[in-house]
């Protein structure tokens, strides 16, 4: 990927995911037989790859520092205009920083949790032709929170989501279902949902945001997750999203994957 072919995504939109793990190239592996993707050495470094599906870019995966306790996680990174004021603001709304701001490759970044805890990240500068539901990006990116009212109003102040400015997102609240989606031009971007347990012992009910990939076949998938040293929960069935599986991978990083949906 080139400097000419990134570009500066819109304020406030989600703009790239990341893995942080503990063991890369075994990481690389599960993926790539669970996901099909191929690795590329990025542009922050060793210990960074950059995962591509069909040549298109898809997510980061990073190594761990030694001896640093960080879980192993999926984190969604937004686009901000400015770091340092968007650190100001999570701060002042009550969410705190675990990272940064700090400068990576051709930008710069920070990693932050909201009020209930759920880990995210912003980034200020280029990045990849990268859009949620579109080619080879993630399906969706939903936050399972405790109220996801609570949640939203956070998250709009901290990222300034406002469908007055060019490009800005949109916001709408379901009242019946206590769940929030983030649209831009008719494209949903996020959904927040509530019903989060902070003290559940069930990781997958703890607030946190959750990344969903596309797979043709779930059934095989998650066969093919629990073979390649990961598990995987019985498929569900999403009203917005239809059937789909919670995976953790061999580190214990959750995600999610569903049924890739036919062209209507």
């Amino acid at each position: 990927m080139t400097a000419a072919e990134q570009s500066t995504p819109a304020h406030g939109v989600p703009c790239w995911v990341s893995l942080m793990t503990r063991d890369l190239p075994a990481a690389q592996d599960f993926y790539s037989t669970l996901l099909g993707w191929t690795f590329r050495s990025g542009t922050l470094g060793p210990g960074f790859s950059v995962a591509h599906l069909d040549g298109l870019p898809v997510a980061g995966i990073g190594q761990i520092g030694p001896g640093l306790p960080t879980a192993a996680a999926w984190t969604p990174y937004f686009a901000v205009a400015g770091v340092d004021d968007t650190a100001a603001r999570v701060r002042e709304r009550g969410g705190t920083i675990a990272v940064g701001p700090i400068r990576l490759g051709p930008g710069r970044g920070a990693v932050a949790a909201d009020r209930d805890g759920a880990g995210f990240g912003f980034w200020e500068g280029r990045t990849p032709p990268w859009s949620i539901g579109r080619g080879s990006a993630p399906a969706s990116l939903e936050l399972r929170t405790s109220h996801a009212f609570d949640a939203a109003i956070f998250y709009a102040e901290v990222f300034g989501w406002d469908p007055v400015e060019p490009g800005g997102c949109e916001v709408g609240y379901v009242y019946e279902e206590d769940t929030v989606v983030v649209r831009q031009g008719g494209n949903t971007l996020a959904t927040l949902r509530g019903g989060g347990e902070a003290a559940s012992p069930d990781p997958r009910l703890r607030p946190r945001w959750h990344v969903r990939f596309p797979v043709e076949d779930l059934t095989a998938a998650t066969e093919a997750a629990r073979e390649a040293g990961g598990t995987a929960s019985l498929p569900l069935v999403s009203p917005d999203d239809g059937p789909q599986s919670v995976i953790s991978d061999p580190d214990g990083a959750l995600f999610t994957i569903s049924a890739r949906r036919k062209p209507a």
